[in-house]
């Protein structure tokens, strides 16, 4: 067996300094485009996504988007959301002491009027110019943690895009014959709520390849407190930039609500399902997932069985485990001062 294996591969293996080999990206090159799409102004589980996929170089990063809330949000009730996550974006990068050489962009601060009517922005304008190049053949996948207003726009606006990319959506409710919601839930899932024109567009008219990681999943990416404390906090500037954000957000809402001791960071799948793909045959071979038929989201933001509906990939079972271990290791390797 071991004769067939590629001696780079071997050479990974037996390389003392591998972590460090990694972090400066001098063995593992890209070999996927990303667009990061985010509410970085709403809940920190962006920023730690945002914060893990800039460590992986396996990805390259071609443009970060900050993204709105729904209106009123109580993690940013102004109203330029979008331009908040952007500037929250730009924060963590300065913070990480990271000179990009993509563009960090605000897309629109509001959802769409309807689910055919466009918003118009830098940030569709470069979805879709990252969409069509053809210089590079680099898979390009859209990665949107919040709502889904840009990427919706962008298929309204120049629809050939959809083979050219794959998006992947952490939202959406639980589907009935595949998980039950959680106690208390709330309806529409809250992501989906953002923009329900948006998710309108997406399932109900686009024929975009979706993955999506419906909340009964991204409710698996459990950190606990514990590990934010040992394995975030001490790593340097950035740990401890995010750890501060959970930490004040903890503590910002624990008059209302007892949240214990873990953090759902359910944007991290977004890494998951990108740069952690597996090595031969690369898909995110660890983490389990169905093909379901599109359903038909209504007007209540609730699945209906839509017969025309293409087939998508909904994940059921997240290797949080290859997640996290992952997230820790790069933030060590890292650990700027």
């Amino acid at each position: 067996m071991r004769k067939n294996i590629p001696l780079i591969f071997l050479y990974l293996l037996s390389y003392s300094s591998f972590g460090q080999k990694t972090a400066n990206s001098s063995l593992v090159v890209p070999r996927m485009r990303v667009i990061v799409d985010n509410d970085f102004s709403g809940d920190p589980d962006g920023l730690f996504q945002l914060a893990h996929l800039l460590l992986s170089p396996s990805v390259e990063v071609r443009a970060i988007i900050g993204s709105h809330l729904k209106v009123g949000d109580g993690f940013d009730s102004s109203k330029t959301q979008a331009a908040n996550a952007a500037s929250k974006a730009k924060e963590l990068l300065q913070v990480m002491g990271i000179k990009n050489n993509f563009p960090v962009l605000a897309g629109s601060n509001t959802a769409q009027l309807n689910d055919s009517t466009p918003v118009k922005n830098e940030a569709v304008n470069f979805i879709i110019k990252e969409a069509l190049r053809t210089d590079t053949k680099l898979p390009l996948y859209v990665l949107c943690g919040a709502g889904l207003t840009e990427i919706s726009s962008a298929w309204l606006a120049a629809p050939h895009i959809a083979e050219k990319l794959t998006l992947i959506w952490i939202g959406g409710p639980e589907y009935p014959d595949l998980a039950l919601p959680p106690p208390n839930y709330s309806n529409p899932e809250y992501n989906l709520n953002i923009d329900q024109a948006a998710a309108r567009t997406v399932f109900n008219q686009s024929n975009l390849a979706v993955w999506q990681v419906p909340r009964n999943a991204y409710r698996q990416a459990i950190l606990p407190y514990s590990q934010l404390l040992q394995k975030v906090k001490p790593q340097g500037k950035t740990g401890q930039y995010l750890s501060n954000l959970l930490e004040k957000l903890m503590i910002r809402i624990l008059p209302y609500v007892n949240i214990g001791e873990t953090y759902i960071l359910g944007d991290s799948p977004l890494v998951l399902l990108t740069a952690l793909q597996s090595s031969f045959e690369a898909d995110p071979s660890s983490s389990a997932y169905t093909i379901k038929m599109s359903p038909r989201i209504n007007a209540e933001g609730n699945y209906e069985y839509y017969p025309k509906g293409r087939n998508i990939r909904v994940y059921t079972h997240l290797d949080t485990n290859l997640m996290f271990n992952d997230f820790f290791a790069k933030l060590e390797m890292f650990k700027n001062n």
